[in-house]
């Protein structure tokens, strides 16, 4: 095909976001199909793609040609009196458009630091753009456009500024002299109309190139509609909103033949094209990693350095561990191997900064993580505290991190605690410049339930109508559906598409969005780190939530720009592990995690036990059945489980389990490899087992043995024959049958797939052994920071109230004069259990720790509380507002100052009031009609509503709206032994062993989530509180049809339900849903209603009136004296409901219930 004879100058990629519809590898296969040599990208006001588009085009064969379009601020001399800023918004200044496009290496290196400029300088939440004296020394190299009707030259001839346009213009010739081009553009706009003659002059007067564009936003005419709806989306307004963004079918990708025609009057417009294309001969290339130099002024290499640090290093880990020089040898020949490699490669610079960075956090007391990943099967990382992990006790391989044969860059993964983080990242900034460093920018995509949202609300359809179409799309996190996917999944999805028009629209708009960039943000925890101003080497963005830096480019393309990423990771198991460090160390005991005895009987019973709520990698339900059924009872039992949990792993865990108890014999596949397979009783386990097996048996190296293992990981055909040959051929050297060794090889191979990083499994495993000795020896600190670390997830503090009451640990309730912001031990464990924690105020919902900070700060300066008027003067209307006083009233606050909890709430006011009040004294002491110290205040204090508490269950409800869960007591426990007569079982009670039974279940109805079948029937997923914590039952089409009316939030119901095993413990399948009250009533359960006082009689009497007739007897006992006492049984039968318990129960004078 001949080449075709027009270029597009003016493309925007999917990486304009939200704005362009065009993805990189669709533009590359359009320039193919229309023959075009060339092409140019110009997002807006970024160069997020130039890269990934430089290289996608040139691996097609077509000329990349980069370039941006960007917002340029209109010098004020030229700016009119119009005040357009860019995007419509007003402002003193206009913003227009300025296309640049990159000639040479000069001008590639001069537009990163346009583009960096204005995204680094431009106020947070406004639009980037740069100023016109930013191009002061920053044009060589570049070729300018005018930028059309949306540029400076074209938006003042539109506004009738002529005089003003010519002058810019000519100010533009002289910023770019033989390099600026008069723009036009033919989309059939009114404006392109209006001004195209006026530019034709001006080119003309000023020996000024014309050159034609199409500003192409989208593919082809077909996805006009759907990329409309895009800008809708983008600015919020609806597509029939009137004043709106709106452009043409003809913004698309046009042919050569369709460009030649719309300029067939000025051919050397469209000719031009060719003649920029031509000119422009520089796109980015790879480059290998760059780091900063690390030696310094010493006069010594970074191999020197490296060698120094890493040799006195290891002489610190040997003698702690007090290695003979005997047992030492090994880490001195593995350490210098190790060295040799890393020196070889060109990777000391990069050992020597990672090591830097954690050895500055470890001296300011910063939890840092023992390793992650194949990191901690190094020495040299071991002896530079890197890695906490001893490599040669636990088998760990350095091939497997850094291969001699196999060059690549080393990658620390690093876990910080999730706190500090930041501060660690901050010290690396002010060591290598904060222009040296940054973060990586990611992108997030319109996925298939959000662009229904999206396109549902520009289209204007009713919110309730596009959140249950929404819905309908299945909800998968880790791997999100499609919307093909989807309809095929769904059937009421295609069902609404057939009948429903507006639906069919709305889906057909959907997938031709679906899986384009929506917007910016930044990898969560990568950093890169460079040897000079990186915009020297990327260009820069911001978020507007961060003051830091990041690349415009992702993380593949960052480092393949020559960027070396480091992975700061926040670990929230690092802060727990701290918090009840110093929890511990308030009891004057101090504890010193890294070195644990690895040993500890307790511990090891607790996770027989499967006791391991809040245990790293161990608190899974499946995993606490794993762990009873495997009884682990060493450091190397938690390594294999940590590595074994997994998608096909798993299903060796019950021969693993079987082998260790004796049950069934190891299977070492040859008597050369029991060595290796001992540890893990003849399971392949680990990767680095992959390759100590072709080392021992085929005589590879570890460098050959772990290409090996990369092959088995990829299948590809013609690589495997090649290794099972050299696999093969090295084993029968050492005199091992053929046969045989292609028999292990298959083995190995089958295993490989899915083997796991044995370095990465016990650095982690790690961290899980110190969470479970924690919980095993000091349950009570553990448990406190746990649940800190946990303030805002009350599903998880749930759990967490479950396992305190399991330990026997008591869970105080929050208490204005005790509670602090976060959890807190009050008394420790025993040997025999026990101890409490008091409940964080934080974690009650909608108070904010920073309030809370403030009232004990307050409390802590000046004392406990005396009453609520006291908390109101000292603590003010700034440390808590209506909305937080009211929940921390709910959930019992200050029952320990006033126990009435509705009095409070409906005198809310008062005590806002009384704040005021208080706060003005404060702040205007010389108004004040009092006298006293200057630093006290006197309000007069109205009097708070005379009412009655709220009854128990009300109390109890209000109480679980502040929490999120029942604290206090459970509404259940209001029916006393009624649920025992009627065969209820707690949740809490049912194991593994319970699969098959038919257990009947109360619980209080919180929530539900419905979903289709493939099959096109209803089912859901219900959640309740029950007495023995929070659960959750499935319930089928028919069931949930019968129930759906009782599914009220607050109900208790009764469930009839089926127990079945899986791999998260016991699931349930309601098979029938009823009113536990109704099923209380017939069950004929009786009520003895102990009083000793009189007074109590006419209350007990109005409360069983209140009530419904069912089968239940009454009787009352009267205490007349100590040493007598009158029962009576009342006539009729009643209905013994919680309500009635519940009544009564908080009479004056009634002092015990029992049922009969």
């Amino acid at each position: 095909m001949a080449n075709a004879d027009f270029i597009h100058l003016r493309v925007h990629s999917a990486y304009s976001l939200a704005e362009g519809a065009i993805r990189i590898p669709e533009l590359i296969g359009r320039c193919q199909k229309e023959g075009m040599p060339a092409v140019a990208v110009t997002d807006s006001g970024n160069l997020f793609g130039a890269l990934e588009f430089a290289m996608a085009a040139s691996k097609a064969g077509i000329q990349p040609i980069i370039g941006c379009q960007l917002a340029v601020e209109c010098p004020a001399a030229f700016a009119g009196g119009v005040t357009r800023g860019f995007g419509g918004a007003a402002t003193a200044i206009p913003n227009d458009w300025l296309v640049l496009l990159v000639q040479d290496e000069a001008g590639y290196e001069n537009l990163l630091k346009l583009v960096s400029t204005a995204f680094l300088e431009t106020p947070p939440g406004e639009k980037p753009r740069i100023g016109f004296d930013a191009l002061e020394g920053r044009c060589d190299g570049l070729i300018a456009l005018t930028g059309g009707p949306d540029g400076a030259v074209g938006r003042l001839l539109s506004e009738e500024q002529n005089d003003a346009a010519e002058a810019f213009l000519k100010t533009l010739a002289d910023h770019f002299p033989g390099r600026l081009y008069v723009e036009l553009m033919r989309h059939g706009m009114e404006t392109e109309d209006d001004i195209e003659a006026a530019l034709i002059d001006l080119a003309y007067k000023h020996d000024l190139p014309l050159v034609a564009t199409n500003d192409c936003y989208f593919d082809n005419p077909d996805m006009h509609e759907a990329h409309d709806a895009l800008m809708c989306i983008a600015d919020s307004v609806r597509i029939a909103d009137s004043n709106r963004r709106r452009l043409t079918p003809d913004h698309g990708f046009r042919s050569a033949a369709e460009m030649r025609e719309v300029f067939a009057d000025l051919p050397e417009a469209a000719d031009n094209t060719l003649v920029i294309a031509q000119r422009c001969g520089f796109m980015p290339e790879p480059r290998d990693p760059i780091l900063p130099a690390f030696a310094g002024d010493t006069g010594k290499t970074e191999a020197d350095v490296l060698r120094e640090m890493a040799e006195e290093g290891l002489r610190d880990r040997l003698n702690i561990l007090g290695k003979t020089e005997e047992e030492s040898k090994a880490y001195w020949e593995r350490l210098a191997f190790e060295l040799d490699v890393i020196v070889q490669m060109g990777f000391p610079g990069y050992f020597l900064i990672v090591a830097d960075f954690i050895q500055w956090s470890k001296a300011h007391d910063i939890p840092v993580g023992p390793g992650r990943g194949s990191g901690a099967g190094s020495v040299v990382a071991w002896a530079l505290t890197i890695t906490d992990l001893d490599p040669l006790q636990f088998g760990l391989l350095f091939e497997r991190f850094l291969n001699p044969e196999r060059v690549s860059m080393p990658d620390f993964d690093i876990d910080f605690c999730q706190d500090r983080r930041d501060e660690v990242i901050h010290y690396v900034q002010e060591k290598y410049g904060a222009d040296r460093v940054a973060q990586i920018i990611t992108f997030g995509k319109l996925q298939a339930r959000a662009v229904l949202r999206d396109v549902g609300r520009v289209l204007g359809m009713p919110y309730g109508y596009i959140d249950k179409i929404s819905k309908l799309v299945p909800f998968n996190p880790a791997k999100p559906p499609t919307l093909t996917q989807a309809l095929e999944m769904e059937p009421e999805l295609r069902r609404l598409q057939k009948q429903d028009e507006q639906v069919e629209r709305l889906l057909d708009i959907g997938m031709k969005l679906e899986g384009l960039y929506r917007h910016a943000s930044t990898h969560a925890a990568g950093v890169v780190i460079g040897d000079r101003p990186l915009d020297k080497l990327v260009p820069l963005y911001r978020d507007p939530r961060s003051d830091m830096a990041a690349t415009q480019f992702s993380m593949k393309y960052a480092e393949t720009a020559g960027l070396v990423k480091f992975d700061f990771l926040g670990l929230k198991t690092l802060t727990v592990l701290q918090r009840a460090v110093e929890h511990i160390e308030k009891r004057g005991i101090e504890i010193d995690l890294l070195n644990l005895p690895l040993e500890d009987e307790k511990t090891f019973k607790m996770l027989g036990r499967g006791d391991t709520v809040g245990v790293f990698q161990l608190e899974s339900s499946g995993m606490r059945d794993v762990l009873r059924q495997m009884q682990p009872d060493s450091f190397e039992d938690i390594i294999a489980l940590v590595a074994l949990y997994r998608p096909g792993p798993m299903d060796n865990i019950p021969r693993y389990i079987a082998c260790k108890q004796g049950r069934e014999k190891p299977d070492y596949l040859h008597p050369d490899l029991e060595g290796i397979l001992t540890e893990t009783f003849g399971v392949m386990i680990y990767q680095e087992q992959v390759m100590q097996i072709a080392q021992v048996l085929s005589g590879f190296t570890l460098g050959s043995a772990d290409l090996l293992r990369r092959a088995m990981g990829k299948k590809i055909q013609a690589e495997m024959e090649a290794q099972r040959n050299a696999f093969v051929d090295g084993a029968a050297e050492r005199g091992v049958d053929r046969a045989q060794a292609s028999q292990i090889f298959d083995q190995v191979d089958k295993f490989a797939g899915y083997g796991f990083n044995k370095s990465h499994a016990a650095a982690y495993a790690l961290i899980a052994y110190q969470t479970a000795w924690l919980k095993a020896n000091y349950p009570v600190e553990f448990l406190a920071a746990s649940m800190t670390l946990d303030l805002g997830n009350t599903d998880k503090l749930g759990i967490f109230r479950q396992e305190l009451t399991k330990q026997g640990i008591e869970l105080l309730p929050p208490d204005i004069n005790d509670s602090d912001v976060a959890f807190s031990p009050r008394s420790p464990a025993t040997e025999e259990g026990g101890g409490s924690i008091r409940y964080a105020l934080a974690a009650i919902k909608n108070v904010g720790a920073g309030a809370m900070t403030a009232l004990v700060a307050e409390r802590e300066a000046n004392g406990p509380f005396a009453d609520v008027f006291d908390f109101a003067e000292r603590g003010g209307s700034r440390a808590a507002n209506k909305r937080q006083l009211e929940n921390l009233i709910r959930a019992g606050c200050f029952d320990s100052l006033h126990s009435n909890r509705r009095k409070l709430m409906e005198g809310v006011d008062v005590l806002l009031r009384t704040a005021n009040a208080a706060e003005k004294e404060r702040d205007n002491p010389q108004e004040s009609l009092f006298g006293g110290d200057s630093g006290a205040v006197m309000v007069q204090h109205e009097k708070l509503p005379e009412i009655d508490d709220w009854p128990a269950i009300e109390r109890l409800n209000q109480e679980f709206d502040a929490i999120g869960f029942y604290l206090s007591a459970h509404p259940l426990d209001a029916y006393g032994g009624a649920l025992e007569r009627i065969g209820v079982v707690r949740f809490d009670a049912l194991t593994a062993a319970s699969a098959g039974s038919k257990p009947k279940l109360a619980g209080i109805f919180s929530s539900k989530q419905e979903r289709t079948s493939a099959k096109g029937n209803r089912f859901a997923f219900l959640q309740f509180s029950g007495i023995g914590g929070a659960f959750e039952v499935v319930v089928f089409s028919e069931t949930l049809s019968a129930a759906r009316d009782l599914l009220v939030p607050g109900k208790p119901l009764l469930l009839v339900c089926e127990a079945r095993a899986d791999s998260d413990g016991v699931r349930l399948t309601a098979n029938a849903v009823s009113e536990l009250d109704e099923a209380v009533a017939n069950s004929g359960a009786g009520l003895k209603v102990h009083i000793n006082q009189r007074d109590a009689l006419e209350a007990v009497k109005q409360a069983i009136s209140d009530g419904n007739t069912g089968k239940g007897q009454i009787r009352l006992i009267l205490d007349i004296d100590a040493c007598q006492s009158v029962e009576v049984a009342l006539p009729g039968r009643y209905s013994i409901s919680a309500e009635m318990r519940a009544k009564i129960s908080t009479i004056p004078g009634v002092n015990e219930l029992r049922d009969v």
